[in-house]
């Protein structure tokens, strides 16, 4: 199982949601100094109406308080867009 597998479903777990996309961005920031080639560069947008409920920034910590251990581990920077 990929990271991306991973993570879609730990989410999917995790959240009552419609859809969810992830999108690896690393290579645009293969250039970067602190450019690691274990991290990803993530954006995941998620289409649901439970999270559209909540403030952008609660959504975006409950996502975040998902993905705590890959954060730390797998990945460097997460972007988030609910729909």
């Amino acid at each position: 199982m990929t990271i991306h597998d991973e993570i879609k479903k730990k989410i999917s777990k995790n959240i009552n949601l419609e859809n969810i996309i992830l999108i690896d961005n690393s290579y645009l920031h293969k250039k970067h100094k602190s450019f690691d080639i274990n991290k990803i560069h993530l954006k995941i947008i998620i289409e649901s109406k439970k999270l559209k409920k909540l403030s952008k920034v609660d959504a975006h910590k409950k996502i975040y308080s998902l993905l705590r251990e890959e954060m730390k581990n797998k990945i460097h920077a997460l972007e988030i867009e609910v729909k």
